[in-house]
């Protein structure tokens, strides 16, 4: 069986279509990122200050180490709307064991484990009842918000090693200007594009967000890898929670809202909703849009309570750009098929 090559044939090419170059599905979002930085920093020039950078950047850490998760969801075909409270459960726990004088490292173990513990919750209802994940995740979205909300109510006093190892290292700089949880965030980024494009399990996530029928007939063990993603949201959901520095927890609403922005950042990147396909390093970008709109409506003097208002807005431009790029993708597909047959 040949394989067909996606690309148009040149003009005059008849029986063998020749590969046509194509610019990385990160340069549109990577412009406009650019384009954001120029208009606010022109605006306010105090935008660009270097220590102004460095917080947006550790600002965007943590929900974008939640976008990072939610491409793997996304290219699934699925979407996880629990994430924040994953998140804040996993910060919660760190932080109760923190208090009660529990190793540092053992503390920081047990935040990722439980975000672990719970995307598999998650992974298992969506297995055997045979729903999508929005659906299921909408159901432990109320659940787990709940229990932070009650975690948080429980929580009397602050932990007790402010100065403990972990801590130092979670609130420390790398390289003497980097935050930790930027360092953390760049290098998940890098790590998981490799495990999306380059591995097995990558390849078995964009099969079976691609055509998931096709990919139960190729032998691949779709139930499984829905489960192992949801996992692996939950474990990097956990890594964040662990990692955030708003110890003691009290804000029984902290998280809340980073599930849609996660999905934004992903799509704004270049991830489809209709699944198959994804960029980590396209979600990274997405985030650092959101965050420098963010940061730009408070520069600009906007109360902050605008803020879910404008995360709507950016989740709705969203939606409404991956409908145009699945739009021009099959125009551009129908395009390709009339050349071929002419």
């Amino acid at each position: 069986m040949t394989r067909l090559d996606p690309t148009p044939p040149l003009a005059g090419s008849v029986a063998h279509p020749k590969r046509s170059f194509r610019l990385p599905a990160e340069l549109g979002p990577l412009a406009g990122l650019v384009v954001l930085v120029a208009i606010i920093g022109f605006a306010r020039p105090g935008f660009l200050d270097q220590a102004n950078l460095l917080s947006l950047l550790e600002t965007a850490a943590y929900p974008g180490m939640l976008a990072i998760g939610m491409v793997f969801v996304l290219a699934l075909r699925e979407i996880d709307l629990s994430v924040g409270w994953m998140f804040h459960l996993a910060a919660l726990l760190t932080a109760f064991l923190l208090a009660a004088g529990i190793n540092p490292w053992l503390a920081a173990f047990a935040g990722v484990l439980l975000g672990a513990g719970l995307g598999l919750v998650n992974g298992l209802l969506v297995v055997a009842l045979r729903l999508p994940a929005i659906v299921v995740t909408l159901g432990t979205f109320a659940m787990f918000r709940g229990l932070a909300a009650v975690a948080v109510k429980m929580q009397t006093s602050a932990p007790a090693d402010q100065s403990g190892e972990l801590s130092q290292i979670v609130h420390g700089k790398m390289f003497g200007a980097v935050p930790t949880a930027v360092f953390v965030f760049v290098a998940m980024a890098v790590v998981m594009q490799f495990v999306l494009h380059r591995s097995r399990f990558g390849y078995r996530v964009q099969a079976v967000g691609s055509n998931p029928q096709a990919a139960l007939y190729a032998g691949i063990p779709t139930g499984a890898v829905r489960l192992q993603t949801l996992v692996l949201m939950g474990i990097v959901s956990g890594l964040a929670g662990v990692l955030w520095p708003g110890f003691p927890v009290t804000d029984a609403d902290q998280g809340g809202g980073f599930e849609l922005m996660a999905i934004a950042a992903a799509i704004i990147g270049g991830t489809s909703l209709s699944g198959g396909r994804g960029t980590v390093i396209g979600a990274v970008i997405g985030m650092l849009i959101v965050q420098v709109i963010l940061s730009g409506v408070t520069l600009l003097g906007i109360d902050a309570t605008w803020n879910p208002f404008v995360i709507g807005a950016v989740m709705l431009l969203a939606l409404a750009l991956d409908r145009l790029v699945k739009a021009l993708r099959q125009r551009q597909a129908v395009r390709f098929q009339e050349n071929l047959h002419a």
